[in-house]
């Protein structure tokens, strides 16, 4: 048995369990399709084949001003409770001698947020993956991002953001530092 199909039957006896009709045809291919959800769409960051290609070219333009990328679009899953985290990504970095493709930025984000992720693990793991891409410490990531395990449960605030925030280099520096969060987009 394949892990799709491990899960689906799992889930199966979840439902089962929760007093669910499985012989309705609403429900009968539940299973399989939140199994093919979780590993290939939701999940697919836990397995390493699908890490992004990642090719950096020479700044040959000796770029040395800091680049930012605001507002990436996030959709990861609470580790706790396996229920949605939604948000954006703020992505800086002051290149040397490497640079990287605009777009490499957003596949990172999505790749190490399709996992179950608390949002302080998932800011430093992005930290660390473009620190060693790009061969530079002058890099910061944010992230601001509603958790549905707030809004949903426990709670139930509607309107609570989330920011953390990864700094390395010279965004330690309170006048870059200053420069950073001027530039990206305030909480709701």
């Amino acid at each position: 048995m394949g892990k799709v199909e491990s899960i689906a039957y799992h889930l199966e006896v979840i439902m089962n369990h929760l007093g669910m009709d499985l012989t309705d045809d609403s429900l009968k291919d539940t299973p399989m399709r939140v199994a093919k959800m979780w590993v290939n769409e939701l999940f697919h960051g836990l397995n390493p084949d699908n890490f992004p290609k990642m090719t950096t070219v020479e700044n040959k333009f000796r770029y040395d001003e800091m680049l930012i990328e605001a507002n990436i679009t996030l959709h990861s899953t609470c580790e706790h409770h396996l229920v949605p985290i939604v948000g954006k990504a703020h992505i800086a970095y002051i290149p040397k001698n490497k640079i990287l493709g605009l777009s490499k930025f957003n596949r990172v984000v999505e790749y190490f947020a399709k996992r179950p992720q608390v949002q302080e693990r998932l800011t430093n793991d992005i930290l660390t993956c473009l620190k060693d891409q790009l061969d530079t410490d002058d890099i910061a990531v944010i992230i601001d991002a509603e958790h549905f395990c707030v809004k949903l449960r426990g709670v139930k605030h509607e309107s609570c953001v989330t920011r953390t925030s990864a700094l390395s280099g010279k965004f330690f520096d309170p006048a870059v530092r200053a420069e950073l969060f001027a530039a990206i987009p305030s909480l709701k």
